[in-house]
């Protein structure tokens, strides 16, 4: 099978080696210089951000490759919708793995909120996004043919203008350590706990969806979950957070999982590798003195 990478990077160009041939699309210099090692690489000018330039370009490969392979965010999730349409094709999202059977592309992906994997059958030609951390090795290196590509653009919807989002300049999936807080913290001024906890322990501070999405007390790039930021650290600590399934889906792939919750019957504490019952308010503050103290 052939695939296509769209929007370039490590896991996906090693995602889509694990198929066979690949080549990749790079709008823009900096996916250009991502690609690099890709046996071919389509390059085509313009703003990264025009989902209708890239959605023309991946159009006019299609017809040449078997699936197009993406990472998961929102902008693929948004392409890859609008090309499945267009194309016919089935369209799978978050995938664990994926390999080759005969004419079929079998996936995996978590469903249920990830409490069971789903393995899917596709037909070919499809559409894939790849869940974060799961494709970690190097996709093999060749010397790049550049090959330019002016496509007709394909209005999907009308620019009126582009705003920065606010945001903290956090990389929450990038973390060993995240202190992540829930709605067990009465007041804003009061997250200045993680946010000591998180200092002492160098590490970053996540929330729930509430803290970001409902509150507004942080920016959504501190937000872990299901419609958040999926993470794998070494250590991830939920202060106050009560366990919902979407928060879960955002952190199985923890290397420990430790809660503190006032709530013995909290869900979270049936996925916690260590759990304290405590008021935050009580045990966070001596959490930590300790720390600071064993740091000296």
């Amino acid at each position: 099978m052939k695939a296509l990478v769209v929007y370039p990077n490590r896991e996906a160009l090693y995602a889509a080696s694990a198929i066979g041939e690949y080549a990749a699309l790079a709008v823009g210099d900096a996916e250009l210089k991502s690609a690099e090692g890709t046996p071919v690489v389509y390059f085509v000018k313009g703003d990264p951000r025009d989902l209708g330039l890239r959605a023309s370009a991946v159009l006019q490969l299609a017809k040449d490759y078997d699936v197009v392979v993406m990472p998961s965010h929102k902008d693929s999730k948004t392409l890859g919708g609008y090309i499945a349409q267009r194309l016919g094709a089935p369209f799978a999202t978050d995938v664990t793995s994926l390999k080759q059977e005969g004419d079929k592309l079998v996936v995996e992906r978590y469903v249920f909120g990830n409490k069971a994997v789903a393995v899917l059958r596709l037909s070919v030609p499809a559409i894939l996004t790849i869940a974060p951390g799961k494709f970690m090795g190097e996709p093999p290196k060749a010397q790049s043919k550049v090959v330019e590509l002016s496509p007709q653009l394909a209005q999907l919807f009308k620019i009126s203008g582009v705003e920065p989002k606010a945001s903290g300049g956090v990389k929450i999936e990038e973390a060993e350590i995240i202190v992540s807080a829930g709605r067990g913290f009465k007041k804003k001024e009061d997250l200045a706990l993680a946010f000591d906890l998180a200092k002492a322990l160098g590490g970053q501070v996540g929330c729930s969806r509430p803290i970001a999405a409902d509150l507004k007390w942080l920016s959504e790039d501190h937000w872990v979950g299901l419609s958040g930021h999926k993470v794998r650290p070494k250590l991830y600590l939920a202060i106050g957070i009560s366990g919902q399934p979407q928060h879960i889906a955002g952190i199985l792939d923890s290397r420990i999982i430790a809660a503190i919750n006032s709530d013995p019957s909290a869900p979270i504490f049936q996925y916690a590798d260590y759990g304290v019952v405590e008021d935050l308010y009580k045990i966070v503050p001596i959490l930590i003195k300790k720390v600071s103290e064993l740091k000296r």
